[in-house]
């Protein structure tokens, strides 16, 4: 399968040498415990161009990039939120759904604070199902194809990172009851499946401009800015930098995420703006229980990434 970026063998280098420093630095996690995509944009630069590049001339682009276990099915937590939030926003700009206050907070909500509980009405207003106790079978099915309208709007994109993916679940802090649980299955063989390439190209796209729309692409990154310099507890879990990628950045780095942490993953997602640097997307999904707790792993592996792209921008 033929990615959106254009595998580049120094990336590839680079890449490496930071997960050799990882592992080293945290013995316990895995190789089969981590995925990483990485994109550095050279000049011109393609991204944050105000849409100056329409969706044709954006693609013909190839960023150079590589992968680690990239293409590998993970359970994506609260990352899947971003595919919620550009499906709404092609749900308005396609007048499938009437603009709203509410869908409006729920979708902030979604992106900057991470709610479980807007996300389930940014679902219920994709789809136009709701949650509830067990149906009979003809409705349910019914049900089931409503809910997957979220899947077949990404399929429909034709994007290869994107063909053994699922999207139709909602997220939960205690868990799914009645007909969600059903429709999870029974080992839970129906639930989000996501690469990090697939995240990857979905940033691309808003950082590009041509997720539905220049001006929607920006409305949406603007949900997931995180200002790196504001002081956080550290006690914190529910903050989407604290032990995810940005806290390992520079405080001045334009910086732009959504992160997601069960009791088994620990993921981050982001476009980043080092001042004076190659922009870059970083995309990076850790499992296991130990280290969905640990807050120390994203942070330092972004800090390599960071002097990896200083490096590349300084041409050495």
């Amino acid at each position: 399968m033929k990615p959106f970026f254009a595998p580049d063998q120094d990336l590839e280098q680079r890449l490496n040498r930071v997960l050799e420093q990882v592992w080293a630095d945290f013995p316990t996690l895995a190789q089969t415990q981590i995925a990483v995509t990485w994109v550095v944009y050279d000049p011109p630069y393609i991204t944050n161009t105000g849409g100056a590049l329409s969706a044709l001339e954006f693609w013909q682009h190839r960023p150079r990039g590589t992968h680690y276990r990239g293409v590998e099915l993970i359970y994506p937590a609260s990352v899947v939120k971003l595919f919620y939030l550009v499906a709404a926003h092609e749900w308005l700009e396609q007048g499938m759904v009437s603009p709203s206050a509410e869908l409006d907070r729920a979708l902030r909500d979604m992106i900057v604070d991470s709610s479980n509980d807007a996300t389930s009405l940014v679902i219920d207003v994709l789809t136009g199902t709701t949650s509830g106790p067990e149906l009979p079978t003809s409705p349910f099915q019914t049900w089931q194809y409503q809910r997957n309208i979220i899947n077949r709007f990404f399929q429909s994109l034709q994007w290869p990172e994107l063909e053994t993916v699922n999207l139709n679940q909602k997220t939960w802090c205690d868990g799914p009851y009645g007909r969600e649980r059903v429709f999870l299955g029974e080992h839970y063989e129906n639930r989000n499946r996501l690469t990090t390439n697939a995240v990857a190209r979905l940033i691309h796209s808003m950082a590009g401009g041509v997720a539905v729309s220049a001006p929607r692409s920006q409305a949406m990154l603007s949900l997931m800015q995180r200002n790196l310099a504001t002081e956080r507890p550290l006690s914190d879990d529910e903050d989407q930098l604290i032990g995810f990628l940005g806290a390992g950045l520079p405080a001045n780095t334009h910086f732009y995420s959504k992160a997601g942490f069960t009791s088994q993953v620990r993921h981050d997602a982001a476009y980043g703006e080092i001042p004076d640097c190659h922009p870059f997307v970083l995309v990076v999904f850790t499992e296991g229980r130990e280290h969905s707790k640990n807050k120390a792993i994203l942070p330092h592996l972004a800090n390599l990434i960071a002097e990896q792209v200083k490096l590349i921008s300084q041409g050495t």
